[in-house]
């Protein structure tokens, strides 16, 4: 069984296609990559995995359960790109609050000197730098110890040390037998993590296969630019 199996997915917000018959799988024990341009469809993607928004169409169903049902919600892990709800809380505080939402999650202190969170623990969200919420964000969705995480450009704005740090921890989930579903804009992240890589443009899926398949041609970005068509508007 396929950590997600999605089918055929269609979903539109008023005149604008999100989704656009959009199929995929991504198994446990690999990190499966999405790469689009912005307005793909790529997060609306992730959304409906996690419950927050449903296909009007198509089939959706993560460790054979349907997105938001209390079995599959205590099995996930979310980094979005941003959240504005943690702003007061302090880094430290917040990560203790995550922790006590799960059975048996990850102890915070170890979780916090994993991703060099302990210099800055004390400190509002708001007030933590780009760099800094992302590692917050990383270890609020590590703390339950997820069978699927969901990275959303989880190094976009990071320094080459925290990037690299982030994906170690990334193969580390991938090898203690986690699915990991990555969206990224960068190739060499692509290329360095991806077990397998799917390339959506305009709601669908143009392109798949791994890194070298992918880039039997030439480069996985020579594969991007081949089928995708641009941002959208």
């Amino acid at each position: 069984m396929s950590a997600i199996d999605a089918r055929d997915l269609r979903l539109s917000f008023g005149p604008v296609t999100a989704l656009d018959g959009l199929t995929l799988t991504a198994d446990a024990g690999q990190v499966t990559a999405l790469l689009g341009p912005n307005g793909a469809g790529k997060t609306t993607f992730i959304r409906c995995c996690t419950g927050l928004a449903r296909p009007t169409s198509g089939a959706l169903t993560l460790f054979g359960e349907a997105p938001g049902s209390p079995a599959v919600l205590a099995r996930i892990g979310l980094m979005p790109q941003a959240t504005g709800a943690w702003a007061g809380v302090r880094a430290g505080e917040l990560l203790r609050y995550l922790s006590r939402l799960y059975a048996a999650p990850q102890p915070v202190d170890e979780l916090m000197a994993l991703l060099g969170i302990d210099a800055f623990a004390r400190t509002p969200y708001r007030r933590l730098s780009g760099g800094q919420q992302q590692a917050v964000n990383l270890a609020g969705a590590l703390v339950g110890r997820p069978d699927l995480l969901f990275l959303d450009e989880p190094t976009a704005g990071l320094d080459p040390r925290a990037r690299r740090r982030t994906w170690d921890v990334v193969r580390a989930v991938r090898e203690a037998g986690a699915a990991v579903l990555l969206t990224t804009h960068d190739m060499a992240e692509a290329a360095e993590l991806a077990d397998r890589v799917h390339i959506v443009d305009a709601g669908r899926v143009t392109a798949s296969g791994t890194v070298d398949e992918l880039a039997s041609e030439g480069s996985l970005e020579d594969a991007y630019l081949r089928h995708t068509t641009g941002d959208r508007p």
